[in-house]
């Protein structure tokens, strides 16, 4: 009798549409404060390599900062403005916002994402890395034994990028033959180049042959999506970066 009711009754019907139309609503604020969250403010990143060592190792797991606000408030590509980030900081930078993407593929990963706590992914991430920014629009910069030599668009002097870095970190410089060729991108030696005003220069920790701004070039700004606060995982490295 009582299915009987549920089933054909006007007033159980209504009432069961009326607690679907509120778990859709619930479901609708999560899912725009999650997407919110994540793209405005904070997100969750997982290093899946080596690039990084010997600071940073796979596995690692951090908080990375939004540049979402900062752009919104000051065009960040503009001479003068204030940069989000600074040397020695590790940043988030996503190469596939160079080519056009589908926006449809975007929403369907934020909802993948929301469903799997950002376990699950269509794009995988791909295109992004972590990398550390070592020039910074109107640096002059050359590298030798894959240290890079900095000179401040604002300074006459030339220093090593460790001496210009707030934060002090350790490199991975790896052996080479002796005849090696130094016209190749991972030889350890680069010729002087100057940074325009919307660009910056990124490295891998590890300096052997790991993809960042010695294969790129020089990063544009709007390319450096956020900046890693701190390591939460695992615990015996936990702390701020």
């Amino acid at each position: 009798m009582f299915d009987k009711w549920r089933r054909y009754s006007y007033a159980a019907q209504k009432t069961q549409r009326s607690k679907l139309r509120r778990f859709l609503f619930v479901f609708l604020i999560l899912y725009v404060l999650y997407n919110s969250l994540t793209f405005f403010f904070f997100s969750m990143r997982v290093l899946k390599n080596d690039t990084m060592q010997p600071g940073l190792h796979a596995g690692d797991r951090f908080v990375f900062s939004s540049f979402a606000i900062h752009r919104l408030l000051s065009d960040a590509n503009v001479p003068g403005k204030s940069l989000p980030f600074k040397r020695g900081n590790i940043v988030l930078v996503d190469i596939s916002l160079r080519e056009k993407r589908n926006i449809v593929i975007p929403v369907l990963d934020g909802v993948l994402r929301f469903f799997t706590a950002q376990q699950v992914s269509l794009t995988g991430e791909e295109g992004q890395y972590l990398k550390r920014v070592i020039g910074l629009p109107g640096d002059e910069i050359t590298m030798t034994n894959y240290v890079l030599q900095v000179k401040p668009g604002d300074s006459s002097y030339r220093l090593t990028e460790f001496e210009l870095s707030e934060n002090p970190y350790d490199v991975a410089i790896p052996q080479v033959p002796a005849l090696w060729d130094e016209s190749i991108p991972f030889s350890g030696a680069m010729d002087r180049i100057v940074l325009k005003d919307n660009e910056c220069f990124v490295l891998s920790d590890d300096r052997s042959s790991t993809n960042d701004s010695r294969t790129w070039g020089p990063v544009e700004l709007e390319l450096v999506t956020g900046k890693a606060l701190f390591r939460y995982w695992p615990f015996t490295r936990l702390g701020k970066l």
